[in-house]
């Protein structure tokens, strides 16, 4: 994984020694101002030349090199479009920062300088101006080069180190954390797509399982993986059904995080308990004996977002030590139609004890998460929230810019979607209403693991529904958001990562309340 540093301190632009200096404009704006301001006087007024000219307006994400040519210890200035100011919010400047990252790699520069001064956005913090910015640059710079054995890629610098300058002395703590959770949240979001684009040869349940090992390891994280026998003996029949078709080993694994010192309670005075995390898991997903069209079925490596989201987000809460009580399940198999594999009109017995009629082998990540709930249940959590490529009808619902969410309580989704809000990975609930099950009723069986096409996510999502007991629960699908067929200001074609964040910040959020 491409390491990037991030560096916080006190200074000011026009004095710092930068590859590129990064300086923003609103579109209307009439003149610069700020740091702009002040770097175009020492550049004799070459910037606010090309105002008046037209060539640089301030559009939204448009960009200008500069050369200094001495006149500035920073050897090139970028002007950055942050679009009309009315319209500005947090995620302009995450894109924008994107768009910066991509242009310092277009001119070979391997650091990023950029101020934590004149945005000036309503209600936006500068703590939370560093967060974002950081996500932007290093979010914006990935690139996934394993597998090409002789590549353009390979021959030029590395970009490698943003610079935060601060010229605001007291602000200068709440920029270093919101950088921090900034660079935690990145550097989780760009993991999960390394661990998806890798093919699924290389990234197997065997594999992921030694991917939660070391990360155990280096953060001081219990772990627990239980193998074939293990899931058998406990009755993990649905997961155990989806896995029979693979010669892949099946893997259940349980990370578990604690930064707290002591029992924590809540203001009833009872104990307090974990947040637990699950993740679909499948590292590819043929669809079984319900084989998928061919077209785009290499796209299926990343059936495992989910699981991989949940892995970097325990991650990324160990290295931030933050005070919280954190449990990861990733339920990791592949769906394959081998002779074991299971078949339509098979019934299988969950570990909750109740019966599900498989009418579909493509509806597998509802039968995984199915035991990964129960075994969620028995954590005794105060919150449950899955995460999956569940359902192409979210695709179809929301396209590719929301995330489908549904939940049994509603301060637990207020806070999910604030989270989500504030990580610029927004969530739009739909309803979880009982009429729905009728769908999901078997003749033969407690329930069928299909309920036809209309209304198809929220019939997966009641599904999952019945297997959280009285828990407080959120799901989450991500089907509309994991891959993205072309690239954006901070997210590439392929996997993008969409949904780490949301979870990191809701975290990060529980822990500092």
């Amino acid at each position: 994984m491409q390491q990037i540093d991030v560096t916080v301190k006190p200074g000011h632009p026009e004095q710092e020694q930068a590859e590129l200096l990064v300086l923003t404009h609103y579109e209307d704006a009439d003149r610069l101002h700020g740091d702009a301001a002040t770097v175009d006087r020492a550049l004799g007024g070459i910037l606010n030349q090309l105002l008046s000219s037209g060539e640089f307006t301030g559009k939204n994400q448009q960009t200008t090199v500069v050369h200094t040519h001495g006149k500035l210890p920073a050897k090139r200035v970028l002007l950055l479009g942050l679009g009309k100011k009315k319209d500005a919010k947090v995620e302009t400047i995450r894109q924008a920062m994107g768009v910066a990252a991509k242009r310092a790699k277009a001119v070979n520069a391997t650091s990023l300088t950029a101020s934590i001064a004149g945005t000036d956005l309503s209600g936006v913090t500068d703590g939370m101006l560093a967060q974002a910015m950081v996500e932007g640059t290093i979010l914006g710079s990935y690139q996934f080069t394993a597998y090409r054995s002789t590549s353009q890629d390979k021959k030029e610098k590395t970009f490698s180190r943003i610079i935060l300058v601060v010229a605001n002395a007291a602000s200068l703590a709440a920029v270093k954390q919101g950088a921090a959770y900034g660079h935690a949240g990145a550097e989780a979001a760009v993991f999960v797509r390394d661990l998806c684009n890798h093919p699924s040869n290389v990234m197997t349940p065997s594999r992921v399982a030694e991917e939660a090992k070391q990360i155990a390891k280096s953060n001081r994280i219990k772990i627990k993986i239980l193998e074939r026998k293990d899931v058998e003996h406990l009755g993990m029949g649905a997961f155990l059904g989806v896995a029979k078709g693979s010669h892949e080993p099946p893997k259940f694994i349980i990370l578990e995080y604690d930064g707290r010192k002591g029992a924590r309670t809540n203001k009833k005075g009872t104990a307090t308990g974990p947040i637990v995390l699950v993740g679909k898991t499948i590292t590819f997903d043929t669809g079984g004996i319900s084989l998928k069209p061919a077209e785009n079925m290499e796209q299926m490596k990343a059936d495992m977002t989910g699981g991989a989201e949940v892995l970097a987000t325990i991650r990324a809460v160990a290295k931030l030590k933050l005070p919280v009580h954190l449990i990861s399940i990733l339920p990791a198999t592949e769906n394959m139609p081998g002779g074991a594999a299971i078949k339509p009109g098979d019934i299988l017995m969950t570990l909750s004890g109740k019966t599900v009629e498989v009418q579909n082998t493509d509806a597998e990540g509802r039968l995984i998460l199915a035991d990964g709930l129960t075994y969620a249940t028995r954590l005794k959590p105060s919150a449950i929230i899955d995460i999956a490529t569940l359902t192409g009808a979210c695709v179809v619902a929301l396209g590719q810019f929301a995330i489908g969410m549904f939940g049994n309580d509603q301060a637990l989704k207020d806070k999910v979607r604030q989270a989500g809000t504030s990580a610029g990975e927004r969530v739009w609930e739909m309803p979880l209403w009982d009429e729905y099950f009728e769908q999901l009723k078997s003749d033969v069986a407690d329930m069928r693991n299909i309920g036809g096409r209309g209304g198809g996510m929220i019939t997966a999502a009641l599904f999952l529904s019945k297997f959280v007991g009285d828990c407080k629960w959120v799901h989450l699908d991500i089907a509309s958001t994991d891959w993205s067929e072309r690239e954006r200001a901070y997210i590439p074609k392929g996997p993008s990562g969409i949904g780490t964040r949301l979870l990191l910040q809701y975290v990060i959020n529980e822990a500092t309340a």
